[in-house]
């Protein structure tokens, strides 16, 4: 497993070099740095005790997020949010609705991020990350906070923060944001990841925190690769706009935005899934392979699977990984994340679900492009030409940052 966890970061590493702009300009000092920096936290975050106790704090967070959202829900939808059912239940298990349970959690932490944001709580935590990447990386003031913004917000609102400096930004300080916003999940996002995944990965919230953090150093590593930029002897300082001008301003523009992103998953996930249910049934109409009906799930996990293995995935697994991995650039994390949450339990090993957990925490698909995209393009209309080019190149190098810390982590656990 150590062995096959080496390979894996090689070869990410390579395939990264081989799709670079400008080999010559690498600079192999700064991702040999960004490797050590990456390790360092990734042991401190897994292997020390204290934050192992830290996790399980997370965890007992997230359940009494959850406990306050569901009275929300039940005295808003009765039954179907979470409420005392009026009839006799045979099956508790169909009463969960992901519309009416778990989705509502995006409009709480939605509010709280924002009171959180004007009580300038979490700027201290995104500035003091930015200056560790900026002084360590070499990387200016820019591109420092709005890759630090990423691990705790979302990938249009973190350019948000930098949106008066975009237009002066050079092409690989805009890919080097972009790829952080593909690398990385919302706090919002985060609870109900953990949410969802809880039964069946201990900590899952530590985890998934921990996650977006590593994904920041890993996707300036990729990004510092295929589209490489100078070193910046001396960094701006950047100063954070405010959104809110009282807290109860912050908790109805909290809401706001988080309904805003609600209808829109929602709209997404009914979509999605039908457009898949759709194409699998057209593809049954082909024979049947190895006995089986082709799906698009088998044809993911075919193509996927490699990528699995290099993360450090048992060989006879890394098909249903393979196909978890597909499923998440294709259509979304969210539903692969269900998926996974599904699986019996066979189907992967308890650290080979914890690395596909890591895998897939970014928001590197094709849906979120667009997000993305006509998001900074509304910031800065002058780049658009240049957003539109990185765009795929993003996606690439996003999926590629995830497995480089999913690859880590693997190894780590492996001692």
């Amino acid at each position: 497993m150590i062995l096959q966890g080496i390979l894996g970061l090689g070869a990410i590493l390579l395939i990264a070099y081989i799709f670079s702009e400008a080999r010559a300009a690498i600079s192999w000092k700064r991702t040999m740095i960004g490797l050590g920096i990456h390790f360092s936290l990734a042991i401190i975050l897994l292997k020390i005790p204290i934050f192992k106790e830290f996790f399980l704090l997370l965890n007992q967070v997230v359940f009494l997020l959850e406990q306050a959202t569901t009275a929300g829900t039940s005295f808003v939808f009765g039954y179907l949010g979470g409420g005392e059912p009026p009839f006799t239940v045979q099956q508790p298990q169909q009463l969960f609705i992901l519309a009416f349970k778990a989705l509502p959690l995006l409009l709480v932490m939605s509010a709280l991020s924002a009171v959180l944001y004007y009580y300038r709580i979490l700027p201290v935590v995104v500035q003091f990350f930015s200056w560790l990447l900026e002084k360590s990386l070499h990387i200016s003031g820019t591109v420092g906070l709005g890759a630090a913004a990423n691990a705790f917000m979302g990938m249009v609102e973190a350019p948000l923060l930098i949106r008066p400096y975009l237009s002066k930004m050079s092409r690989d300080e805009i890919f080097a944001v972009m790829v952080a916003g593909m690398s990385t999940i919302a706090g919002t996002m985060m609870v109900l990841y953990a949410n969802i995944l809880s039964s069946r990965i201990p900590e899952a919230m530590g985890h998934i925190l921990t996650a977006s953090l590593l994904n920041v150093i890993s996707a300036l590593i990729i990004a510092l690769i295929i589209v490489p930029q100078p070193a910046y002897a001396r960094t701006e300082k950047v100063i954070l706009p405010k959104f809110a001008s009282s807290a109860m301003d912050a908790i109805v523009t909290g809401t706001t935005d988080g309904v805003k992103l609600l209808i829109n998953i929602i709209a997404m996930l009914i979509v999605l899934v039908a457009l898949v249910n759709l194409v699998n049934q057209i593809l049954q109409l082909l024979p049947p392979l190895y006995e089986q009906p082709i799906t698009l799930q088998r044809i993911f996990g075919l193509i996927m699977a490699p990528l699995t293995f290099l993360m450090g995935i048992p060989y006879n697994e890394i098909f249903t990984a393979g196909s978890l991995m597909g499923t998440k650039v294709i259509l979304n994390e969210l539903i692969a994340y269900v998926d996974l949450a599904n699986l019996p339990e066979n189907a992967l090993q308890p650290k080979s679900r914890l690395i596909m957990m890591y895998a897939m925490c970014g928001f590197a698909n094709i849906g979120s492009l667009g997000i993305m995209i006509g998001g900074m393009t509304a910031m800065v209309p002058e780049k658009r030409d240049e957003l539109v080019s990185l765009g795929i190149k993003s996606i690439f190098a996003g999926v590629l940052a995830t497995c480089f810390t999913a690859t880590i982590v693997g190894l780590i656990l492996s001692f």
